[in-house]
């Protein structure tokens, strides 16, 4: 047999192995540029608009630090604080919800489905309404009940290890619970605290401070590079515990590490921001229809994250006839796209 005919095959596949995986890779940084251009242009756009428009160059005199009369304040002191809470929240929102998703292995794992929104959101309102305390002390009740919801779903699903269904399941059951005590303490609020709650639930960068942006963005410096540094580990539990494991995967620990790692950028960004609806389920699909099932999604769907929240902002400030908290605007997004995958799962004979 001619040596040359019987290694040309396995040659030419090897080839087309090669040209896919530059074709993916080169689609996966596109993606990613494009996504980084988009939330630039759409942040400098809300920086622009409003009731009174500045023009890109006295944008950029402000925040450059320059003193520019009208301008200074408008953009300097509301708008730049709000874009940047926009950001930082949807990246802290598409990074956490694309770690649940993949580890889990089901795009119903989403810190909006499994409780820990539900538990930040009913223990801030239990301090605003029954306590009567507002400003950082809601935030910082808000952070330490996401992690203790979370960590009272993840101990009432182990057994034996972590099933995915098993926790989506049990997330769902502590959520109801925790969204019946919010019902039942906004039903007796005063009206004032009524309303404050209720901003707060919605999930809203209206009177967003700096005070509320730097500890977002500095929990997103901290924590972002733990998961990222995760994500080819995280990419195996796709192909299950055992085979991560068989693969080198420390599994419990790489998963111990990401639960408590997506849990404090979700408590972060729920304490500065609300429970803003929708954004960490959405972004895992959104960016795996971008870029593809190959590759780590967790870049990729926390930029989606960031550019998400950013143009839901601007809908619901300037395109639907009156103003609107960004929450709402997630909220209708994401709604219908829960029911069609729940639909599609059910059709298709799967389990969720």
């Amino acid at each position: 047999m001619n040596p040359s005919l019987s290694t040309a095959p396995s040659t030419a596949t090897l080839r087309a192995v090669t040209r896919g995986r530059v074709r993916r890779t080169r689609r996966r940084r596109t993606v990613i540029v494009a996504l980084a251009v988009l939330i630039v242009v759409v942040f400098a756009l809300t920086l622009m608009v409003g009731r009174t428009f500045y023009p890109p160059g006295d944008v950029l005199r402000v925040v450059l630090g320059h003193d520019v009369p009208g301008a200074s304040f408008t953009v300097g002191r509301l708008r730049l604080p709000r874009a940047a809470l926009a950001v930082a929240a949807g990246l802290c929102f598409g990074l956490a919800g694309s770690t649940f998703q993949t580890m889990l292995r089901n795009p119903l794992a989403s810190p909006d489905i499994i409780g820990i929104s539900s538990g930040a959101s009913a223990a801030a309102t239990f301090t605003i309404v029954v306590l009567g305390l507002s400003g950082p002390t809601v935030s910082v009740v808000a952070i330490v009940s996401g992690l203790a919801i979370s960590t009272l779903v993840y101990a009432l699903a182990h057994k034996g290890g972590v099933a995915g269904t098993r926790l989506i399941l049990i997330g769902i059951g502590v959520a109801a619970m925790l969204d019946s005590v919010t019902s039942y303490v906004l039903d007796r609020a005063p009206e004032w605290d009524l309303q404050e709650a209720l901003r707060w639930l919605t999930g809203s960068l209206n009177g967003t401070d700096w005070n509320r942006v730097v500890p977002v963005v500095i929990a997103l410096a901290l924590i972002a590079p733990v998961l990222l540094s995760r994500a080819n580990d995280l990419s195996l539990f796709q192909l299950g515990d055992d085979t991560a494991s068989a693969l080198g995967v420390r599994a419990n620990l790489t998963r111990l590490v990401a639960v408590t790692a997506a849990v404090a950028l979700i408590a972060f960004a729920t304490a500065a921001a609300g429970p803003i609806a929708f954004v960490a389920f959405l972004c895992g699909p959104i960016a795996a229809r971008l870029v593809g099932p190959d590759g780590s999604l967790l870049l990729p769907s926390a930029l989606v994250g960031a550019l998400l929240v950013l143009v839901a902002d601007l809908v619901g400030q300037f395109l639907l006839g009156t103003r609107y908290p960004v929450g709402v605007v997630t909220g209708v997004l994401g709604a219908p796209y829960l029911v069609y995958l729940i639909v599609r799962t059910h059709r298709a004979g799967g389990s969720l």
